[in-house]
């Protein structure tokens, strides 16, 4: 009696991962030019938020700033001294240090119209 062929196993999807930092596509815009927007992301290791927020703040910056944007994640489990001296309260936070005022979001990022308000790219 013959077995049935079975199939190969799948592999589980790859979970998606933060980078140590993320650049735009374009070649990075230099700090003086008046359209850069120079960004922050405040994290605690891989989690769910964390990486959601990035992935939201990624979609952001390609769909309103392609090629105007430098994204730092600063991961405040390698690096918790940063926390009290950035002044953040909470994670994951967005910190917008360029254009000029300082600006800053907490959570991940997934209300886009909130997000583009917060960072005065649309007005309320």
């Amino acid at each position: 009696m013959k077995s049935a062929p079975t199939k190969p196993a799948k592999k589980p999807a790859a979970k998606p991962k933060l980078p140590d930092k993320a650049k735009p596509a374009a070649k990075k815009p230099k700090a003086g030019d008046p359209d850069f927007w120079e960004l922050r992301l405040y994290v605690a290791g891989q989690t769910p938020k964390s990486v959601t927020a990035f992935t939201n703040l990624k979609k952001i910056c390609e769909t309103h700033l392609a090629g105007h944007y430098h994204i730092e994640i600063i991961d405040l489990l390698k690096n918790p001294e940063l926390a009290d001296g950035h002044q953040i309260l909470a994670i994951p936070t967005l910190v917008r240090q360029l254009p000029e005022p300082i600006k800053k979001i907490i959570g991940d990022l997934s209300h886009e119209h909130r997000v583009l308000v917060g960072l005065d790219l649309r007005p309320a």
